[in-house]
């Protein structure tokens, strides 16, 4: 798979979330905080990045940096993906399912940030396990890389589209 560049595509960015985190030292507390991003560009991109700075929107940069290095793409069927699927990560789990024509984004917090980004607008989803945005995101990223274009399957079979579709 070819790394996909960033300044080819018009990236839009959506902050997931934002942690302050504190290093203890021996004159107190330090304070930092840690983003989430989910970059991409409504078209079968996405990527998503984490950084971490003394300042919130230095945070919220290294992750659309980080994010852009991280773009996969993900091959749509109209406005929904084209098999049902399940990403891991960690103790997350999230099943994604294809939908009709209106049925919108039928998704949680940060599974619903990833959907708006890569494009989709008719999904049905389920998020289980740990409730951590991080890993909710992963996991879905983790779920699109396992699909793949319907055209690609048949080519690789050997077999014919309708015989695909009758399984």
């Amino acid at each position: 798979m070819a790394k996909i560049n960033p300044e080819e595509l018009t990236l839009k960015d959506k902050v997931v979330f934002i942690n302050r985190v504190a290093k203890v030292v021996k004159g107190g507390k330090r304070f930092s905080f840690s983003a989430v991003v989910v970059v991409g560009d409504g078209q079968g991109h996405v990527g998503v990045g984490k950084g971490k700075a003394a300042e919130v929107p230095e945070a919220i940069r290294k992750a659309i940096e980080n994010g852009k290095k991280n773009l996969i793409e993900v091959p749509l069927k109209e406005s929904t993906i084209p098999f049902e699927i399940t990403g891991h990560y960690g103790a997350e789990e999230v099943m994604l399912k294809p939908a009709v024509d209106g049925t919108g984004i039928i998704a949680g917090g940060p599974v619903r940030a990833v959907m708006e980004m890569v494009g989709i607008s008719n999904i049905l989803c389920k998020s289980l396990g740990s409730g951590n945005p991080l890993n909710v995101v992963k996991a879905t990223l983790e779920g699109f890389s396992k699909l793949r274009d319907p055209a690609e399957i048949v080519r690789r079979r050997q077999t014919t589209a309708l015989a695909l579709s009758e399984r």
